[in-house]
């Protein structure tokens, strides 16, 4: 496996783990029906998300109670469902922002350390 293949990895399996986080993160402040949730996080290149991948996790997160869901008729157009986060999902979205915030500081500490000046070997 090369470089590029191991990167494209490493990048699918953080972009699993964080999926959650992301979409309730991007129902935070309103009511957002599924398309437009998809197209948001489109646009960033670490969040960029399949129908395939974000409609069974909305499902999930329903039956989770994180989030809801309900049906709005907009003009003469099909119906669309708007997903929100429920007091649940706000209690959730909280833990997991700060675990990812705690995570990103760990991280960047352990990027910063030199092997030398901060690890020991056992029996030191």
């Amino acid at each position: 496996m090369n470089n590029e293949d191991l990167q494209e990895k490493w990048q699918v399996q953080l972009r699993k783990g964080a999926l959650e986080l992301v979409i309730l993160a991007a129902l935070r402040d309103r009511p957002v029906y599924g398309l437009a949730l998809l197209r948001h996080l489109q646009r960033f290149p670490t969040t960029a998300i399949t129908e395939g991948t974000l409609y069974p996790l909305l499902d999930r997160l329903k039956r989770d109670e994180l989030v809801d869901a309900h049906w709005v008729q907009e003009g003469e157009s099909r119906p669309r469902k708007y997903y929100q986060l429920t007091a649940k999902g706000k209690r959730k979205l909280a833990t997991l922002a700060l675990s990812w915030q705690q995570s990103v500081t760990d991280i960047n500490a352990l990027l910063a350390m030199t092997a030398e000046s901060e690890l020991t070997t056992e029996g030191s």
